[in-house]
């Protein structure tokens, strides 16, 4: 029995949805624990591909069982169309296969609506760049104690209660405010109330779940959204997502102890990407940036905007390394590199001429970080069907060594393709 959390430890895009759906035929229940349907998993089996948003990664094994913590944010619309996707597939969504916590709050067409007219408010360069999926304003309803759960959504009278106190206030925003349209109070009951009878089969208290499955001796992984420095608190503020995305989310997000978690994977890109706005210290504006965004397929899962490319940022995932705690690294994308003759990784930040080993809290002092690199030569063999290390090229071999010294802990995955048999499993972490 083990457990295992999956993070990622750059701004997110690490390809963590592939590796869940390696590991995840080693483990027995599969909790989402953080996010919202901001975030989006893309996996590639058999030729298909599928895209999540909200349902683990997992739920591609008839299996196993997959829960969403209490940590997430569900948009209950998209939720039911990734289950009728899924079914469209051929596979049966029941609540054997996923479970969803009673304490999981909902994403409501007003947090939509706000996320939407702030940002459509704010000045040209101050947008953080949202994805307008009303995540920040529920986890903000959530910590001012205003947010509905789906344990209140099934409460027909609780809920009703709810919804029109907080549009009472809503509406007023929409209306004095931001000059938008309102949104109807009987509208969305009835709406929701539909979610609410197609949801009550699969909620449950999760954290019962996770405990009951380690008594039973079962491993259990725990998959997170996003990445480090788009954590709320550790991140490139205000650039950053609305929730925890370390590995220590797991433990408030779904229920669990801490120390009952046995190891923390860190997945990484071969090199580094972002999405929307914010500091980038290793972003290229050259033929290389272009080069590594062309083959790399470097779109957002969930938005479809193109990902800005750099080189590894070495400071970045030192910062992962500490604030997540891991034991174990998971590199992604490897073939991505293969042609660049000359390769870069970042090791430290210059910033106004003071030297940086870690991300400056000062978003100015971010955003003027300027990256001191070390040089290592890159190759040009296609590396695609590789199966084992030594079958990589000694220039390659020798940038994921150069990765390990940065990182100071051990690679345990590495991956040279989209799909389920392009991944090298050097370190099982279900088999001690």
């Amino acid at each position: 029995m083990a457990t295992t959390v999956v993070i990622g430890t750059q701004w997110g895009d690490e390809g963590k949805g592939k590796i869940v759906d390696l590991l995840t035929g080693h483990a027995d229940v599969i909790v989402r624990f953080q996010g919202g349907n901001n975030a989006g998993h893309t996996l590639v089996v058999e030729g298909k591909k599928f895209v999540f948003h909200l349902i683990p990664s997992g739920i591609l094994y008839n299996d196993k069982l997959c829960a969403i913590g209490n940590g997430v944010v569900l948009d209950p619309a998209v939720l039911l169309e990734e289950m009728e996707e899924l079914e469209n597939n051929g596979m049966t969504i029941t609540p054997d296969r996923l479970r969803i916590s009673l304490n999981t709050h909902l994403i409501m067409p007003y947090h939509r609506a706000m996320d939407h007219a702030r940002e459509a408010a704010k000045a040209k360069g101050k947008k953080i760049g949202t994805t307008g999926r009303g995540i920040g304003p529920c986890y903000e309803d959530k910590i001012v104690r205003n947010g509905i759960k789906i344990a209140d959504l099934l409460d027909p009278q609780l809920f009703r209660d709810k919804l029109e106190e907080n549009l009472q206030y809503k509406n007023f925003l929409f209306r004095e405010l931001y000059g938008t349209d309102t949104i109807d109070v009987e509208e969305v009951y009835g709406q929701y109330q539909q979610y609410a009878e197609k949801l009550a089969p699969f909620a449950t208290n999760v954290s019962i779940i996770i405990d009951e499955a380690r008594k039973a001796d079962k491993n259990i992984l725990f998959e997170g959204a996003q990445g480090t420095q788009l954590d709320i608190d550790h991140g490139t503020y205000p650039f950053v997502t609305s929730s925890n995305t370390i590995a220590g989310g797991a433990c408030s997000g779904s229920g669990i102890g801490p120390s009952k978690i046995d190891c923390t994977l860190g997945i990484c890109k071969a090199y580094t990407t972002r999405v929307g706005e914010g500091p980038f210290p290793t972003e290229l504006f050259d033929e290389v940036g272009d080069q590594i965004q062309k083959q790399g397929v470097e779109f957002g899962a969930t938005t479809g905007r193109k990902r800005r490319c750099g080189w590894l940022d070495g400071v970045v995932l030192q910062d992962a390394v500490r604030l997540n705690g891991l034991d174990g690294l998971v590199v992604t994308k490897l073939d991505v590199m293969s042609g660049l003759k000359n390769l870069k990784i970042c090791t430290a930040y210059d910033v106004n001429g003071k030297t940086f080993n870690y991300m400056p809290a000062n978003i100015r002092d971010a955003q003027a970080a300027k990256p001191v690199y070390r040089d290592i030569d890159g190759w040009d063999q296609d590396i695609t069907g590789a199966t084992s290390i030594d079958e990589l090229p000694v220039q390659a071999r020798d940038y994921l060594k150069a990765m390990e010294e940065i990182a100071g802990v051990p690679i345990s995955i590495v991956s040279v393709g989209p799909g389920r048999e392009q991944t090298m499993l050097l370190n099982n972490p279900f088999e001690k």
